[in-house]
């Protein structure tokens, strides 16, 4: 039985046998009549196993061994067939092209106005097909735009970013894929949705994460290593619990995601950027972006990182933006940017670290410096993350190492996805690989050649590796590169070639089944620099933007390679130190340069950056004031009239001029219609000059709404807000229109002027007069004046201080009162002194020594392009024969040529481009004659003020003043005992100040006082004195006897005046001009006496013989001879220094003084006198309370002298800000 079953068993396995075997050469036939091989084999083959001849089975026994190993053999020969089958039609080109198909076509999206979209699709076909991507049939070409397009395909995987979509980009796109086989097209339609609801305004802007005001966003500054904090106030309304929007944050346009260096929070209201640890990376444009379900609203603002102190004087800064490109498993490149500081001398080059993650021991990866911003690393371990940091070298040292980059780790990416087919190597049999593809030198410096190339097609699933072999040209003579290690990257870096040989490459394949054929070579490179240095940048032009800011614009560099970007230099004029105005460099031809001091006369240059290092840099351009900006918007558009085919329309000027003068205006309309707005229109293309337009070519009944832009030579302003729809049809009514042009001027603590133009449109009849009215912001509205006023100008006063009004007029004519135009205005927003505007003196009355009458007025917040504006009754002058104006510096001056009764009325002056500085006086009969006064003070009595043409008088005492002889009278009715005394006289002018006195005593006589040096005193004057009777005590200027007697007028050098009881005429430094005769009138009530005095020959002599030794003597006497300043101006906080040069023999006594006080030295003031000749005095952290006048007082025996000047202290605006 056993035997039996053990027969069965052997028949079944040569049966399975045969099977396998017949099966085998039906397939081994088959295969061989497909590629028509003839040979003895296949005929002794096909006459074996012929149908047409008998064959006798016969059983075999085969043990158990010999029958595992045929079987074994056979599938081996069945899997060589099969191999060998494929590789046959992998030889066939026809049976492998085949057309384009798309595996995965792009879908249709639809998106807000203002994001970015990307389109998807998957195409195969062989060969591999051509791919173009159109916008309604219309080919997108990304190259040409860049900043809209940007296209990728890899891997057979194919995609198109749209940038910032906007409404035009809603349209219908289409790739299309081809080659030999045919084309192919997918499609997918892009809709955006435009913003329908307008998103509520910010109440705030970003600021520092600490500032509680909310204040407009500005730009911000830090250093390296600081941390910044980056806020804004989001209010959506209505109000919905729970709702958050969404909150993007940009850089450069680039989505910033949270990580080690920046962290994003949401606080219900309030979003905020918080950049840890600042580094120039972190400079650049930032933007917070709001989404909401109706919309978006953005806001952006410049972010600018100064570089940290540097540990070396003279090292350079440190590189920036270290970055790792074509990760390979023992390979990668890393590249960085140059700092925009090289130090104290140029820079040499730079050593890159590497730091494996998990570790902390920074590795050096170049023992020589290495000259441009790209740099191989090799001798990678395969699978491990690695970080690299960068240090730049000049001649004084290495700098500090810039921030380090993101891990990267050793990999090839293509290893990537075939990681889960790494098992079928252990069943797959060796194939020797072919010959790389698509060598090419991509790299060439001084110090390395960078080759890189395609795998081979044919390698089996078995991994590959490369030799790399070299050929100097001109020989026969391959060297292998790499001999001991074979590369497992595509790329590969040769180091320590001959500078200026040329050399050729290829690389061979290699694996366990041996090396293949070398790849074909390549041309011969010439080891040097193939990366020149960018050419100089061109022009740059630097225009006015703000009080801290210049926009500056150059030329590209014409000649340039991989262009990194630019730097901005800026230096003041004259300092010859240059300070970069960006850390991180910029690609674009504009900047906006911010930090500049308010004044500054700057320069700026530019220079380029690439890999290879910097280029020249420019041309200085021209000197720019930093101080004008673009005005702020116009306001207040509104209609003055209509009629069927065109409207008036009238604005008020921008309320911040932007430092320079208001050039013109723009106006743009669109049309409404049911409540549907068309796009804006330019009306006007030459600017208009004035603040009211005539707007023609328009339609009847068609409602308009219209903007107004104001420009100066800094730029064009931001859009007035749109008026309300504004039908045009012809006005009917019988009133006039409204007046406009309103403007404010004179803003004082209580009062302000304001001034307006006649309405374009007067109605049936002439306008008679205007109405103003006006009303606190949540008040009533209250009439000025009772009556109505013809003017186009009135003073409103009785306000309140810090307070916010509403001011509108209406112009009347026979009809009636017609619309009005309101003004909105705060007075505290323009006072910061009380009773004047900030910066704003009053206007001054001056009559000089020859009588000439002018009007002054002085501004210390000029600026470059600021004017005098003077005017009459708020008009421009008419007749300039009446006035002469002249300016000089911050004073001008209004000089009335012939004064008469045509010279009456108010004299107004403005300055332009300053904040609202300006000031009148108003000059009346009764007034035009009030340019003196005087002062009688008696003894033990209060003073009493007597005024010219006034005629005050008491009851004791009488004034007379005689125009025509300039007798000053005091009449005295009756001399009683109680008027023994001294009487003085002040005369004042708008100039200065004049005084005399008499003296009312005892016995007495008239005596002549002798001549004293550089003081010539004349007369002393006793009386005496009979109880009583009547007495006129009269006072005359004093007059030059000569051929024609004239009057001495009061000056610096001439001054006269009494002193006790002597009435002296004192002449500083006197000149051959001041010989003559002097001559002194005296007027008793009943007669008088005269003195006369010759100065003349043999006294003159004499006179100066004394003067001068007087001189000589005082040539030792204390004195301040310099180092102090007229003014010092200094922000709080700060520590101010001085120190004064004293001389005199002896050593004189030093002090000080503040407003006329004493200073004791403690430890706010430190007070020194060093070596008799240096005082000196230190003032620690200024406040607002050490302004005033100091003076640096010096005597000794000599004589006294002080050395005075002015300390002002200021706030800067931001801490002004918080303050407040």
């Amino acid at each position: 039985m056993s035997k039996s079953i053990s027969q069965y068993w052997v028949r079944m396995l040569i049966n399975l046998i045969f099977s396998i075997s017949h099966l085998a050469t039906q397939d081994l036939m088959e295969t061989q009549e497909e590629v028509k091989e003839e040979g003895v084999g296949y005929v002794v083959m096909r006459n074996l196993f012929s149908r047409e001849t008998g064959f006798e089975m016969r059983t075999v026994k085969k043990s158990r061994e010999t029958s595992l190993r045929e079987s074994a053999e056979r599938l081996a020969l069945s899997r060589k067939m099969h191999e060998k089958e494929e590789f046959q039609k992998k030889m066939n080109p026809d049976s492998l092209t085949h057309p384009p198909e798309f595996i995965v076509k792009p879908r249709g999206q639809t998106v807000w106005e203002g994001k970015s979209v990307t389109l998807h699709c998957t195409v195969a076909g062989w060969p591999k097909p051509c791919v173009t991507w159109y916008k309604n049939n219309v080919l997108i070409d990304a190259k040409a735009h860049p900043e809209k397009y940007f296209t990728e395909s890899q891997y057979n995987m194919h995609s198109l970013e749209i940038k910032n979509c906007n409404f035009s980009d809603t349209a219908e796109y289409r790739i299309s894929a081809l080659n030999v086989k045919g084309e192919s097209s997918a499609f997918a339609p892009l809709i955006i949705k435009s913003e329908y609801f307008t998103f509520l305004k910010w109440i705030s802007n970003l600021q520092l994460f600490l500032n509680n005001v909310l204040c407009a966003f500005d730009v911000s500054f830090g250093h390296e290593g600081e941390t910044m904090s980056l806020g804004c106030t989001v209010i959506v309304y209505p109000t919905v619990k729970r709702y958050q929007p969404e909150i993007v944050w940009y850089r450069n346009g680039v989505v910033l995601s949270p990580s080690k260096w920046v962290h994003m929070h949401w606080s219900g209201e309030r979003a905020t950027l918080t950049l840890v640890h600042l580094n120039k990376e972190d400079e650049g444009l930032y933007t917070l972006r709001v989404n909401t379900k109706s919309g978006f609203d953005t806001h952006s603002a410049y972010v600018f990182v100064r570089d940290a102190d540097v540990e070396e004087e003279g090292v350079p800064v440190a590189p920036l933006d270290v970055r790792c490109h074509d990760a390979n498993k023992d390979y990668v490149v890393v590249t960085w940017k140059q700092p925009a500081v090289e130090g104290s001398s140029s820079i040499i080059g730079y050593f890159i670290d590497r730091l494996e993650v998990g570790t902390h021991h920074w590795t050096q990866c170049n023992d020589t410096p290495v000259k441009y911003a790209r740099f191989p690393v090799t001798g990678l371990t395969e699978g491990r993350s690695y970080t690299f940091r960068v240090r730049a070298l000049n001649n004084s040292g290495v700098s500090r190492p810039s921030r380090a980059s993101d891990p990267v780790v050793a990999m090839d990416p293509s290893d990537r996805a075939l990681t889960a087919a790494l098992f079928l190597l252990s069943l797959s049999v060796g194939v020797v690989p072919g010959s790389p593809t698509d060598l090419a030198v991509t790299e060439a410096t001084k110090s390395y050649v960078v080759l890189s190339w395609k795998p081979p097609i044919q390698r089996g699933h078995e991994g590959v590796m490369y030799y790399v072999e070299k050929c100097l040209v001109g020989t026969d003579t391959w060297q292998r590169v790499n001999t001991g290690m074979p590369v497992k990257s595509p790329r590969f870096a040769l180091f320590d070639l001959a500078e200026g040989k040329s050399y050729s490459f290829r690389v061979r394949s290699c694996n366990s089944a041996g090396v293949g054929e070398s790849s074909e070579e390549t041309g011969a490179t010439t080891v040097g620099d193939r990366l020149d240095l960018p050419s100089v940048p061109g022009p740059v032009i630097p225009i006015r933007n703000t009080d801290t800011s210049v926009v500056v614009c150059w030329g590209a560099s014409k000649e340039v390679k991989n262009l990194v970007g630019y730097y901005i230099e800026v230096s003041v004029s004259g300092s010859g130190v240059w300070v970069p105005c960006n850390n991180k460099p910029v690609k674009g031809t504009r900047f906006v340069c911010h930090g500049l001091n308010t004044g500054d006369k700057c320069v700026f240059r530019v220079k380029a950056v690439n890999a290879a290092g910097y280029s020249g840099s420019s041309a200085e351009s021209e000197a720019c004031i930093v101080q004008a900006t673009v005005p702020s918007p116009p306001t207040g558009v509104t209609l003055l009239e209509r009629v069927r085919d065109y409207m008036v329309l009238g604005w008020q000027a921008p309320a911040k001029t932007g430092g320079a003068d208001i050039r013109g205006y723009y106006l743009d309309y669109r049309t409404v219609k049911n409540g549907v707005t068309s796009k804006w229109h330019e009306i006007n293309l030459q600017t208009v000059t004035g603040t009211s337009y005539k707007v023609t070519d328009l339609k009847e009944n068609v409602f308009y709404q219209f903007q107004v832009r104001a420009v100066n030579r800094a730029g064009i302003s931001e859009s007035s807000i749109p008026t309300v729809p504004l039908e045009c049809k012809e006005w009917t009514v019988a009133v006039p229109g409204p007046a406009h042009s309103l403007r404010v001027q004179e803003v004082r603590k209580d009062s302000m002027v304001l001034l307006w133009e006649p309405p374009t449109f007067s109605g049936r009849s002439p306008v008679t007069g205007y109405y103003v009215d006006y009303k606190e912001e949540n008040g009533r509205w209250r009439c000025v004046q009772e009556r109505s006023t013809k003017n186009t100008y009135m003073k409103v006063t009785g306000l309140q201080e810090g307070v916010s009004y509403r001011l509108r007029i209406h112009a009347k004519n026979v009809a009636g009162v017609g619309k009005h135009l309101s003004l909105t205005t705060c007075i505290s927003s323009f006072v910061t002194h009380v009773g004047f505007s900030s910066g704003t003196n009053a206007i001054m009355v001056d009559v000089d020594d020859d009588g000439v009458i002018s009007l002054i007025f002085e501004c210390s917040d000029l600026k470059g392009d600021s004017q005098f504006v003077w005017s009459k009754n708020y008009k421009a002058f008419t007749d300039t024969s009446r006035l002469t104006v002249q300016t000089s510096g911050g004073k001008s001056r209004a000089i009335f040529n012939d004064p008469s009764l045509e010279d009456l009325g108010t004299y107004s002056c403005v300055v332009t481009n300053t904040d609202g500085v300006s000031s009148s006086y108003t000059l009346t009969e009764e007034g035009e004659s009030l340019f003196f006064n005087m002062r009688l003070q008696t003894k033990g009595t209060q003073g009493n003020h007597y005024f010219l043409r006034s005629a005050e008088s008491t009851a004791a005492y009488t004034m007379n003043f005689n125009k025509t002889t300039g007798i000053i009278e005091m009449f005295m009715d009756s001399l009683e005992v109680t008027d023994e005394g001294t009487f003085t006289f002040n005369l004042v002018d708008g100039k200065a100040t004049g005084r005399t006195s008499l003296v009312l005593i005892g016995e007495g006589e008239i005596i002549l006082i002798q001549s004293k040096v550089l003081s010539i005193c004349l007369f002393t004057v006793p009386y005496h004195l009979k109880k009583p009777w009547p007495m006129t005590l009269c006072v005359f200027p004093l007059f030059l006897t000569g051929s024609r007697e004239s009057k001495i007028s009061h000056s610096d050098r001439v001054q006269c005046g009494v002193t006790g009881e002597q009435l002296w005429l004192k002449i500083n430094e006197p000149t051959e001009k001041d010989k003559g005769k002097y001559a002194i009138d005296i007027f008793n009530g009943q007669g008088s006496v005269k003195r006369v005095l010759d100065l003349s020959g043999q006294v003159w002599e004499e006179l100066l013989e004394t003067a001068y030794s007087m001189v000589c003597v005082s040539a030792d006497r204390a004195r301040v001879v310099g180092g102090l300043p007229d003014v010092v101006t200094i922000q709080e906080g700060k520590s101010l220094n001085l120190t004064g040069n004293v001389w005199g023999d002896p050593v004189p006594e030093v002090s000080w003084v503040k407003n006329d006080k004493p200073l004791l030295s403690d430890d706010h003031y430190t007070l020194k006198f060093e070596h008799g000749k240096f005082a000196s005095i230190t003032i620690a952290a200024v406040t607002t309370i050490d302004s005033g006048k100091y003076a640096l007082l010096v005597k000794n025996k000599y004589g006294t002298e002080a050395g005075e000047f002015t300390v002002s202290v200021y706030i800067p605006e931001d801490e002004a800000e918080k303050k407040e």
